[in-house]
């Protein structure tokens, strides 16, 4: 039984243990005088059915599938030659490859000698025998937590408070897990950017005015020693953040008084779902858009009036991420402007103002907290994009404030370090991981300004 096969017998089963559980509880309770005078309403009960029936199944099947396939490892290792198991620790890695490589199918390093595929058929064995009784194990959990919940139902059982107590242990779990992988990934990035910073220095990754990570890789080769100056990266950054927002606020702003202000419902319910479908865009598919009709548009433009244009501009870039981005405006301003008081608005009404007005001077100013959060909210979208610049913009780190020059983004450099084979001791492959730091602190930074700015308005009106 393969697990994917297994997993879903293991879904239907608990969907099976959520209607044994609810039937045996209308049972119990009719035979009480009626339902009423059970605890919990029957679906609770059926919860509580399925749950024990799920989670301790699929734990098991979760925690097999992460330790087989080093058990397997180590037991297959143990059963080759003492040659073999005496070899470097490489030489004995590209041996267990080969032996994987031979149970799939897959091409192997050389001729596999008798022995490797020796190994190769007790592997397979081993992977049989131990499908089959992950398959049996969780299985048979399964059943038996559905009997046995099932047996123990009766009218004073509290099945509601129970499930409510291991739901919201699920929901402490899901926070906890969330909280630790986010201080891994930043403990990860910051280890390895403390290693770069002690080959490079500080204050030369950023205040140097040139980027060029090509290093020679051995002593006798001729190469760049490599630059690690990060202005041009952040300056590119910038440029193109700047660019998508100024195309992108003045839009989704005006857009969002429109249609809390202006438009009637009938066109409300068709405008908005239609403008944030842009938000459901794949990001490859603006740069699609950029590469191919932006920014030939714009260098043909630029060709008419004179102007050298390269191919591949901030300018194209940025206005097509400003597009992708006028959703996050327009959707959150829109939200906030209409959680203004109606009383404000018929106070200004009342005393004489226009419409223009007190959009003006009343519901502007009341909605401006959420308007700079969900502004924030879209600089940081913007400052993370990597796909639309790597097929608008191009990849050369050039220091410029001209929109019309190529340039290229803190998150393309971080890509372009990382694709292919690297070595983790080299100062090129490092950069990566201290553009990565620096660039999560200022997300970071600008998410707080953001989620506090909304939170004081939350806090103000509702």
């Amino acid at each position: 039984m393969t697990p994917s096969f297994l997993f879903l017998c293991l879904i239907l089963l608990t969907v099976a243990g959520f209607f044994f559980g609810r039937g045996r509880s209308v049972t119990v309770g009719k035979q009480a005088g009626g339902v009423h005078h059970l605890h919990s309403r029957p679906g609770y009960y059926g919860m509580l059915t399925a749950l024990w029936c799920g989670l301790p199944a699929l734990f098991i099947f979760g925690l097999w599938q992460m330790l087989e396939p080093e058990i397997i490892t180590n037991l297959v290792v143990a059963q080759l030659p003492e040659q073999v198991r005496s070899l470097p620790e490489n030489r004995l890695n590209l041996v267990v490859n080969d032996i994987k490589n031979l149970v799939v199918g897959n091409i192997t390093s050389g001729d596999p000698s008798p022995e490797i595929r020796a190994a190769a058929e007790h592997y397979r064995n081993l992977i049989t025998i131990s499908k089959a009784a992950m398959a049996v194990v969780c299985i048979a959990l399964g059943i038996l937590a559905i009997i046995l919940v099932r047996s123990r139902i009766s009218p004073a059982m509290r099945a509601r408070n129970r499930v409510e107590t291991v739901i919201k242990w699920i929901l402490i779990a899901s926070s906890t897990i969330a909280i630790f992988t986010t201080v891994g990934i930043v403990l990860s990035v910051l280890f390895e950017a403390i290693r770069f910073f002690q080959v490079v220095p500080v204050t030369e990754f950023l205040f140097g005015l040139e980027w060029s990570p090509q290093m020679a890789i051995r002593s006798d080769q001729v190469g760049s020693s490599g630059a690690f100056g990060a202005v041009p990266v952040f300056a590119g950054t910038i440029l193109i953040s700047a660019i998508a927002l100024l195309v992108a606020v003045p839009i989704g702003l005006m857009s969002a008084i429109y249609l809390s202000e202006y438009a009637n419902a009938k066109i409300r319910a068709v405008v908005k779902p239609l403008m944030e479908i842009l938000a459901g865009v794949p990001t490859v598919v603006y740069g699609f858009f950029a590469a191919l009709t932006v920014a030939p548009l714009i260098r043909d433009s630029g060709d008419l009036f004179g102007l050298d244009i390269s191919s591949e501009s901030a300018l194209a870039a940025g206005l097509v991420m400003g597009v992708m981005i006028i959703p996050f405006v327009s959707s959150l301003s829109d939200d906030v402007i209409n959680a203004v008081p109606q009383a404000l608005r018929d106070g200004a009404y009342g005393i004489g103002a226009t419409q223009s007005e007190t959009i003006r001077n009343v519901v502007l100013p009341a909605a401006l907290p959420g308007i700079v959060g969900s502004i924030l909210l879209a600089a940081s979208r913007a400052i993370g994009e990597t796909m639309i610049v790597v097929m608008a913009a191009g990849l050369a780190a050039n220091l410029t404030a001209n929109p019309f020059q190529a340039v290229t983004t803190v998150t393309v450099q971080i890509v372009t370090l990382l694709v292919g084979d690297q070595e983790f001791d080299s100062p090129k492959t490092l950069a990566a991981f201290a553009l990565g730091l620096v660039l999560f602190v200022i997300t970071l930074i600008l998410n707080v300004i953001a989620l506090q700015v909304v939170r004081k308005y939350r806090e103000q009106y509702e």
